[in-house]
């Protein structure tokens, strides 16, 4: 269901390490998902921003073993709260202290002389995001909507600053790239849209996949 690494031309893995140590803001991109995810359920909006949150992992794990800024399993411990409320009946987590542990893990941009700070803070501001909608539910539907944009936005500007060339609204259908992005984020949302209630086999499944492929959103490979 889900695309890989091979949709990449840049070879990011390789090139994004030392490279661009500057990035450059994207236009909010638009795309009909973002009208069809305001109409999911709570429990919807949750995985689905989990799953991109498991997708932006790679990028954080990535970034912690070149630079041994923190330890990526605590991130991943973070998530995995998530999925365990989910998925386990009763479960109960404290996401204020889950809140607090993240913010020990966000690198600086200005500390790090290289371009993969950049997609580490994405993600760590993607998982902030639902976890701040966790806590205040009146806000799951707007933490999704960013938590989209965000996972957009981190393959745009490496596009942008791979090419030199700004990705807007008018020219997005044109970089294969954040298309592929787009395309994801439409795979995931499918199946979520098409259960009727909460499916706990679902979420597991998405989980699984996401997991077992191990790519994140540009390319990185666990």
């Amino acid at each position: 269901m889900f695309i890989g690494a091979s949709f990449f031309p840049y070879g990011y893995p390789v090139h994004f390490r030392c490279l661009f140590p500057q990035r450059f803001e994207v236009t909010m991109l638009q795309n009909p998902l973002q009208l069809r995810l305001e109409k999911f359920e709570p429990w919807q909006q949750i995985t689905f921003m989990a799953c991109l949150c498991e997708r932006m992992y790679p990028n954080y794990a990535m970034f912690c073993e070149h630079t041994q800024f923190a330890e990526a399993r605590i991130y991943r411990d973070i998530l995995d709260s998530v999925w365990e409320l989910m998925t386990v009946k009763n479960a109960k987590v404290n996401f204020e202290h889950q809140l607090e542990k993240l913010e020990e893990l966000i690198p600086t941009s200005d500390a790090f002389d290289l371009y993969a700070v950049y997609p580490a803070i994405d993600a760590c501001e993607g998982l902030a995001t639902l976890l701040h909608g966790l806590l205040d539910r009146d806000d799951l539907a707007e933490s999704m909507i960013k938590v989209s944009q965000i996972s957009v936005q981190t393959v745009a500007q490496l596009e942008e600053a791979q090419t030199g060339e700004a990705i807007t609204n008018d020219n997005q259908k044109e970089n294969e790239a954040v298309c592929a992005e787009w395309d994801v984020q439409w795979a995931i949302f499918r199946p979520l849209r098409e259960a009727v209630e909460r499916d706990i086999d679902l979420i597991k499944d998405l989980r699984k996949e996401l997991r077992e492929e191990g790519v994140s959103n540009i390319g990185v490979e666990l």
